[in-house]
């Protein structure tokens, strides 16, 4: 089969809840947000990632923007295999005469059910995957951090995705022990819109939700460098009358503190399961967090002082898996905790 080796391409797959990033030769070539826009009549594809997201709460009947995973798994089976697909043809802009056969890597969360896999797999090789593994998104996170995971020492990585936030102990290659809680970043989001209806009745979109946890999303009330206030606009939802609320991160802080100590609870029951050496072991370095959810403000400082243990956070944390990930596929042949 050498001859037809040329016509192989190697490609690692982030496949998130929010973001997808395709890495092909060492290099991201797509980062684009997991959204497609799809024709009600035809179920035919209008656009994806980015071209989708801003369709995103302004269709109208025959359109319909779709997130096709949810919780970190595939929810709308079709609509994943198209966006897969799509994303794949966006690396290969000039039409082939063989489409190349595919080798993909793509990391799956760590609590994952067999069916939930088998999702993952089917779409996969229906977008025109040969050969299909499959990495757990916490062992692709310690990866792409940088950390040695086949050395004898315990690892902590808590990656707060979009659809879930994946904790794990890591050693000697393999997870040790792994917690996945469906409370990630999405259900930010959702805290935010609820509390703005709540609070200031005033109606948002998930859109804006998003957009007031970057610029001010936090989880700690007093910060030492706060961000100024972002304002808001919308529908009073008495009189329908548009309102401009400014919003302030120690209110963002409030509204965010339940889905936080949840997961601060996730970590700790973690940690309970963990054998003692790998404890000692984490005490010691520390615990890393990964993940878009890693980038929210004042999140290490509040994890430390609950839990007496020093968080780093990872140097892209958006990107830590996809690099991960990038880097098994150069390995798939020594990685024995790649999936078939």
């Amino acid at each position: 089969m050498g001859f037809f080796s040329f016509m192989t391409q190697e490609i690692a797959i982030d496949l998130g809840t929010a973001n997808t990033i395709i890495i092909c030769d060492d290099k991201i070539v797509v980062d684009e947000p997991s959204i497609v826009a799809l024709d009600r009549r035809t179920e035919k594809m209008v656009a994806i990632g980015e071209k989708a997201r801003q369709m995103q709460g302004k269709t109208h009947d025959n359109l319909r923007t779709i997130r096709p995973l949810r919780d970190g798994v595939i929810a709308d089976f079709n609509a994943a295999e198209q966006m897969i697909r799509g994303m794949i043809k966006m690396i290969n802009k000039k039409p082939r005469l063989f489409p190349p056969s595919l080798r993909m890597v793509i990391c799956i969360p760590s609590g994952s059910t067999e069916v939930e896999m088998r999702a993952v797999r089917d779409s996969s090789e229906h977008a025109g995957g040969r050969d299909v593994y499959m990495i757990y998104e916490p062992m692709a996170a310690a990866i792409g951090i940088g950390i040695d995971v086949e050395a004898p020492e315990g690892n902590m990585v808590v990656d707060i995705g979009g659809g879930t936030t994946e904790i794990a102990v890591i050693s000697l290659g393999g997870i040790v022990t792994n917690k996945s809680i469906r409370i990630a970043g999405d259900d930010l989001t959702a805290d935010i819109q609820e509390y703005m209806r709540h609070q200031h009745n005033i109606k948002i979109g998930e859109r804006t939700a998003e957009d007031i946890k970057i610029h001010v999303g936090s989880a700690l009330s007093e910060l030492e460098e706060p961000p100024t206030d972002f304002r808001v606009q919308g529908p009073n939802q008495m009189t329908a009358l548009p309102i401009e609320i400014p919003v302030s991160y120690q209110e963002i802080a409030h509204c965010l503190e339940k889905s936080i100590s949840k997961i601060e609870i996730a970590i700790l029951s973690a940690l309970e399961q963990t054998p003692p050496e790998l404890y000692a072991d984490i005490v010691n370095r520390g615990i890393y967090l990964a993940g878009g959810g890693a980038l929210l403000r004042g999140l290490d400082k509040r994890l430390m002082n609950k839990l007496n243990i020093p968080f780093h956070i990872a140097e892209d944390p958006l990107r830590a898996v996809a690099r991960g990930t990038g880097v098994a596929l150069k390995n798939v042949n020594n990685y024995s905790f790649l999936m078939r």
